[in-house]
């Protein structure tokens, strides 16, 4: 099955904000060491700095986000697509916002 990212969006955007915590991610594809996640974050939630896989990229569906690395944060709006960073990062959204994010683990 094909997944629909805009329903995707809409209903993790919505189980966001009813979550505690102001987030809601469903893995949507699995292949081998490839990994699809769609991750919905309500205005001024974050996701704390973490380490960065060997290889991944982050597009922006819905609204905007921070994109913090060392010293340095970007802002990515909706329809960016964006590879990560291979440091430690963060990510923050400026505004509700779905991202996807796609990530090649070893």
């Amino acid at each position: 099955m094909t997944p629909d990212l805009t329903a995707l969006a809409d209903e993790h955007l919505a189980a966001a904000h009813a979550a505690p915590h102001g987030r809601s991610a469903r893995l949507v594809m699995h292949d081998g060491v490839l990994r699809q996640t769609v991750i919905a974050l309500t205005a001024g939630t974050s996701l704390d700095e973490h380490n960065a896989p060997p290889a991944a990229s982050l597009q922006v569906l819905r609204g905007r986000v921070n994109l913090t690395a060392a010293d340095r944060a970007e802002e990515l709006r909706a329809g960016t697509l964006r590879m990560i960073p291979k440091e430690r990062h963060g990510l923050t959204a400026l505004e509700d916002a779905v991202v996807l994010l796609t990530a090649v683990n070893d």
